[in-house]
């Protein structure tokens, strides 16, 4: 069987064809999204699964690769006496779950491709993205065919125009790299990929009845990808779309970006940041960006570094507040970064309904909470919806023409803050929104069916 597998910075979905029409599997607890994360108990774990998991094929040489890691994780279960069927592992909003109970216990991922081609890995980060992909493709392949009760061997992965900014086309052939490998551990026997925006289009296009030339929007959790496409009833039936593909954009600034701004623009400056010095002068904002910067390998890094931990105990000395370093310190010793930026992904979500919404802050201090408003997500979020609609504008600038409507996806083109900008700066074209979840999962759905059929 083939399916259409969106790999999602922030959820996975994954569809077969069903009378003509895009299904997706119910992954967790009735919902058809799993979010992108992962806890193990021991970071090791990981990469026992994808172990586990392996066709005999494929067992023996990838046992020899990861031998250190294999010992590592064997010694550990030993240590603290965990059976061979015990759960080590967690997903989806269970491993939220885990992660919020247990914050500096296990070892927690969360948006893992928004890692993928990132520059300078070396060959161990490498394998660990691949094992990190591996497993958590291997859970959703394995849910999937338990909900639908068929194997699925073929399928087509979602990807954006562009992984990362810098070296695109190095960064795009190591993040695919990264994903058929991954792919084919979890048992797909073909691996083939579509444009993210594309699909969205193609799910879009089903219901066309005349033709039209549409601008597709898919901000997703980690990218920005847009494409100008001609579609409609005249177009559908053909294998061959190039020359209706019009324009393609993309850039890694997506909803985690929002997520980010939010979090360090409005909840850093309870934990100290922009604090004043008795020199008068205001705290370093760096080491709190670091912080919320949870889709930067190497700012979690240095983050989580003595050096970091020694500026923080530097900088509480000279603070006028030096309470605000120590919230910002037993943060940072718990772990609970990827919680504050989870919040501001809640908080974003929830001013998509309502004018104002609470924050509740307490796992870091009893008491500590925050109120905010649109307006003040609105401001945060400034600089990377101005890259989206740049993006947007350069698509329309290369197709050469405007579109008779823009089609919008991903789950931030909800946000009546990016509308409303959408609207001001692009000007007077229909805008539509789309299955701001599943558009690229049916998409995706749609392409396996005319390429595997």
């Amino acid at each position: 069987m083939y399916c259409g597998f969106d790999y999602g910075t922030s959820n996975c979905a994954l569809g077969i064809l069903q009378d003509g029409k895009p299904v997706l599997a119910e992954l967790e607890q009735n919902h058809r999204y799993l979010p992108s994360t992962v806890y193990a108990l021991s970071r090791d774990f990981i990469t026992e699964a994808v172990a586990k998991g392996l066709s005999d094929s494929m067992r023996a040489e990838f046992i020899e690769s990861r031998k250190g890691v294999l010992s590592r994780a064997r010694r550990f279960r030993v240590e603290e006496d965990y059976e061979a069927n015990d759960q080590v592992l967690f997903y989806g909003r269970e491993a939220f779950a885990e992660y919020y109970q247990f914050p500096d216990e296990g070892y927690f991922v969360k948006s893992p491709k928004s890692f993928l081609g990132g520059a300078g890995l070396r060959a161990e980060h490498i394998q660990f993205f691949e094992d990190v992909v591996a497993v958590m493709m291997m859970n959703v392949k394995r849910r999937s065919e338990k909900h639908f009760q068929q194997e699925m061997k073929h399928t087509v992965i979602g990807r954006p125009v562009n992984f990362q900014g810098i070296n695109a086309e190095e960064s795009n052939q190591q993040a695919l790299q990264i994903l058929t490998v991954a792919a084919r551990r979890a048992g797909f026997e073909s691996v083939e990929f579509q444009y993210e925006p594309i699909a969205a289009g193609l799910d879009f296009e089903r219901n066309l009845e005349q033709d039209q030339t549409v601008l597709v929007v898919d901000i997703g959790g980690g990218t920005s990808d847009c494409a100008m496409v001609r579609m409609g009833p005249s177009y559908r039936d053909c294998l061959d779309r190039s020359h209706d593909f019009l324009a393609y954009t993309g850039e890694r600034v997506g909803g985690n970006d929002l997520d980010i701004q939010l979090a360090g623009r409005q909840m850093m400056p309870l934990l100290g940041m922009g604090a004043e010095l008795k020199t008068g002068l205001p705290m370093p904002t760096q080491l709190y960006w670091n912080a919320v910067t949870t889709n930067d390998v190497t700012a979690q890094a240095t983050f989580n570094s003595l050096e970091t931990k020694l500026q923080m105990d530097h900088l509480r000395l000279d603070m006028v507040q030096p309470l605000l370093m120590d919230r910002f310190r037993t943060m940072r010793e718990h772990k609970h970064n990827f919680h504050i930026v989870k919040d501001a992904e809640e908080a974003k979500i929830q001013l998509s309904d309502a004018m104002k919404m609470h924050v509740d802050l307490s796992y870091i201090e009893a008491g500590l909470q925050l109120d905010l408003e649109r307006e003040q997500l609105a401001q945060a979020i400034i600089h990377p919806v101005e890259k989206m609609i740049s993006l947007m504008q350069a698509a329309i600038d290369q197709a050469g023409e405007r579109p008779d409507v823009i089609y919008m996806t991903g789950g931030s083109a909800k946000s009546p803050v990016i509308q409303a900008a959408v609207r001001e700066q692009i000007g007077d074209i229909p805008l539509l929104d789309g299955d701001h979840f599943g558009s690229v999962a049916s998409g995706l759905t749609v392409w396996a069916d005319r390429i595997f059929r």
